[in-house]
């Protein structure tokens, strides 16, 4: 997979910034002082051991959990992601692992579940939904049988395909995706990675969830390590190896003003 536009950063505005932000459940720090900028053309890997705090800050920038301190800022701008049709709204779509999709429908059903158009009469426009619908699996170069193929009918890898699809008609410009290559072929998986770089290719900010480091060093311009709900490293994924990233992730270095700097 090719390298996108992810670095070299400096003096631009992000898409998305996120600083000092933390989130405590009980007794537990989920998230301590968390930092994370995301610019428009990159995919940046957030990766760490399970129990680091991916989910929870990716939960946090799809509006469905607030944090208890911290900054967010949407090109430079202060905003409260408060519910997931807020971060909607702001132009922040996220495909969580379990899809959320509806096997017994087809395509076209599950890009506009519940976004459904109607005329102006009051009835489906099926003809307008299955037009959009072409359109965006156009966009992504998604292979598709059919948009009324029902989703039951299609690969592992087409279905996440749709799911990623189903984010492009609110026009987002962050796209948050959790797990996305999770239980899929080698064949399936490199389809997913082709469709996440198109993404990046279509001027979004991608922040990509992923215990694969296969997977994260295909496609990410950044990798961004959480240990134990704080910052842990970052790194350029074209110059950094496989190593460093593990040491992070792992705990055998930490995080300093060298590796944290491109956050």
């Amino acid at each position: 997979m090719s390298q996108g536009n992810g670095a070299g950063r400096s003096g631009r505005v992000p898409l998305l910034s996120m600083r000092e932000i933390s989130v405590r459940f009980g007794a537990v720090e989920a998230l301590v002082g968390v930092d994370l900028t995301v610019h428009a053309h990159e995919v940046v890997a957030l990766v760490g051991d399970n129990g680091a705090g991916k989910s929870t800050l990716a939960k946090i920038i799809s509006g469905v959990l607030v944090p208890e301190a911290g900054l967010v800022e949407i090109d430079g701008e202060q905003v409260t992601l408060g519910s997931p049709s807020m971060a909607l709204e702001m132009g922040v779509a996220t495909v969580f692992q379990d899809l959320a999709i509806c096997e017994n429908l087809d395509v076209t059903s599950n890009i506009f579940l519940g976004r459904e158009l109607r005329t102006s009469s009051g009835m489906l426009d099926e003809g307008q939904m299955e037009h959009l619908t072409r359109e965006v699996l156009q966009r992504l170069r998604a292979r598709i049988p059919s948009v009324r193929t029902p989703l039951s009918q299609l690969s592992g890898g087409q279905r996440q395909a749709v799911a990623i699809a189903r984010t492009l008609i609110g026009d987002p410009r962050i796209v948050v995706l959790d797990e996305p290559t999770a239980a899929l072929s080698v064949v399936q998986t490199a389809e997913v990675l082709t469709h996440i770089e198109r993404l990046r290719d279509l001027g979004l900010g991608v922040i990509l969830i992923s215990h694969n480091m296969n997977d994260v060093r295909a496609v990410s311009d950044r990798v961004e390590v959480l240990r134990h709900g704080r910052n842990n490293g970052s790194f350029d994924a074209a110059t950094s190896s496989y190593e460093d990233i593990l040491a992070a992730i792992t705990g055998a270095t930490t995080a300093g003003p060298r590796l944290r700097s491109a956050i």
